[in-house]
């Protein structure tokens, strides 16, 4: 085994020490005071550091529901049309409303995803509190310990702010149930969320001994992705240029984008440059949430051994999407062309199970092939994509499977969990932000400021890395398996709007299936628009589906607050969001 898994397994596997030390709770934040006979053995080094160990163990989730995943696989892309409820209608048919933007606020996978970011919190509040107990800290350890937990309290509140945007915001002086249930939820808890992400970026070291942990750099984009999500433009480029120019990952890696597209997707090069804040995953640690559990329901159907997973078929990309990635001259349609009939690749598959087909020969920015799994194009190191075989209900949900965070072959039981199940649950890290993502959001902010060639250069980093013909997918005979064709921006940029548009397109194609869609969306003010004309054009295709659908502006822009929570709460401390 080599030293990065067995660090992994060590890791994780203490998560299982640390439940003894943080009690995960059945209602909203209701966690008991610790008794005295326990903090005195739990405040000291290695009890607070279990405990944070434990907080870590949050970013995976907590109680088993795949709402609580960090890739947001229903709430941030299928809900951005990166994807669709695949499958058959009636399996986990409680994503369907919520898919259609029909949920409402007694869904019960939303209330499980609340109460698993709140746990998150209460975690690391449990861990601040401990430490101030502590007498074996040194001074270091204060700063260090105190920066991480932070660091993940600041991220539980962002995802809970991103999704519903009234929340409570708790921190440590919040200790009994009587504290955390005065506690309003408000909309205006962004500086709170700041000063958590400033703490930890003055407070963490640069590097860290143990891959897991979170460093500087990481707090330092976070704060900064903050500020983008307010249009705090200036604030966000002074933390932008800095990371860019001098952020490492907390193995002393100068960040950079990892040279083949598909190695940031690939357990075999976990923990590499391009890896910001991320989330650790282990195999066989006696519980598969320490792998990618929140991604068993999404490999392919029905593969066998020809596959990955076997099961089941639940996130199948959009016909939209697949179409966002025709080219022209190398570059992106941006005036909305790719859907019209000349250059929609739907025409090549049909959706009937038994449909004819023929290979798609136009132009394409290579970036669908590590993204979507089409049929005849080889599948990771598996056979090439058969298309209907690997589908389960082709006319409900289309012909297209996932293809990022998906294992190889060769890693079949060494690096996935095969303990449950499943045949394998695959065990790469998963990226919450990555080093695209933050060229991409520093972009943003240079065309907000005006800055529109220097948007470009960020923007042109990241196509250049797409366009290695070394990285392409090829044919078992060396052949490029499909007509890709990309280029950079070779012209200047010299409208903002025009600028603005290629940028916020380059973050669709990029970061596909990855669960930023939707939020993009909605911080950019454009979610209504995009998302009605994206329901319409799905529709034309998969009735049943879609068919009468429509994104409200107003009201689908943020979930509602779980009914459970405001009826523990009660009514006069949680408000519930507008329109439900």
């Amino acid at each position: 085994m080599n030293n990065k898994s067995h660090y992994k397994k060590v890791f994780l596997a203490l998560v299982a020490c640390a439940m003894f030390m943080v009690s995960c709770q059945d209602e909203f934040l209701q966690v008991n005071p610790t008794g005295s006979l326990a903090n005195a053995q739990l405040a000291t080094k290695a009890g607070v550091e279990g405990s944070l160990i434990g907080a870590y163990s949050a970013l995976n989730g907590v109680f088993g529901n795949r709402f609580e995943g960090p890739n947001h696989w229903i709430t941030g892309s299928i809900c951005g049309g990166d994807a669709n409820k695949g499958t058959d209608p009636g399996d986990y048919s409680a994503i369907n409303p919520i898919q259609r933007y029909e949920t409402d606020p007694t869904s019960g996978d939303l209330n499980a995803f609340w109460r698993a970011r709140f746990e998150g919190i209460a975690r690391a509040n449990e861990t601040l509190r401990l430490l101030a107990d502590a007498t074996d800290v040194t001074t270091d350890d204060v700063a260090r310990i105190s920066g991480e937990a932070r660091l993940l309290r600041g991220h539980f509140h962002f995802d809970l702010k991103k999704h519903f945007n009234s929340i409570p915001y708790i921190d440590e002086t919040a200790v009994s149930p009587d504290d955390i249930s005065s506690i309003a939820n408000s909309p205006d808890v962004w500086g709170k969320i700041e000063a958590d992400f400033q703490f930890a970026m003055d407070n963490l070291p640069e590097t860290q001994s143990q891959s897991g942990r979170n460093n500087k750099w990481a707090a330092a984009s976070y704060l900064a992705k903050a500020y983008v999500y307010q249009g705090k433009w200036a604030q966000a480029k002074t933390l932008f240029d800095d990371i860019i120019a001098n952020g490492q990952t907390v193995n002393g890696k100068k960040y950079g984008l990892v040279p083949f597209y598909a190695e940031i997707y690939n357990a075999e090069n976990d923990n590499h440059e391009e890896a910001v804040f991320d989330v650790e995953s282990a195999m066989n640690s006696g519980n598969v949430q320490n792998a990618n559990a929140f991604d068993d329901l999404n490999y392919p159907y029905n593969t066998g051994s020809d596959g990955p997973g076997n099961c089941c078929g639940f996130f199948q990309p959009s016909f939209e999407l697949a179409n966002s990635f025709r080219t022209d001259g190398g570059l992106p349609l941006l005036d909305g062309s790719y859907n019209d009939a000349a250059n929609e690749l739907v025409h090549d598959y049909g959706v009937e199970a038994d449909a004819d087909f023929t290979p798609d020969a136009g132009p394409l920015d290579p970036r669908i092939d590590h993204s979507i799994g089409r049929r005849s194009i080889p599948y990771l190191d598996w056979i090439p994509h058969p298309g209907k075989a690997w589908i389960r209900n082709q006319p409900y949900a289309g012909p297209y499977s996932p293809k990022k965070y998906i294992y190889y072959k060769r890693q079949e039981n060494t690096l996935t969990d095969g303990s449950s199940w499943t045949r394998g649950y695959a065990t790469m890290n998963y990226t919450i932000i990555r080093f695209a993502d933050v060229l991409l959001m520093a972009a943003e902010a240079e065309v907000e400021l005006g800055n529109l060639e220097k948007a470009r250069e960020y923007v042109n980093m990241v196509r250049a890395r797409a366009a290695n013909q070394d990285s392409w997918v090829k044919n078992p005979d060396g052949s490029n398996a499909a007509n890709y064709q990309i280029e950079l921006y070779n012209d200047p940029w010299t409208d903002a709007g025009a600028a603005r548009t290629a940028v916020r397109f380059e973050r669709k194609l990029e970061l596909s299936g990855e669960g930023h869609r939707f939020f993009d969306l909605v911080r950019w003010g454009i979610a209504a628009e995009t998302m009605n004309a994206y329901l319409q054009y799905e529709a034309k295709i998969l009735v049943t589906k879609f068919g009468g659908a429509s994104f409200t502006a107003g009201k689908n822009e943020y979930y509602p607050i779980p009914q459970d929570q405001i009826d523990i709460q009660g009514a006069d401390v949680l408000t519930q969001n507008p329109g439900y």
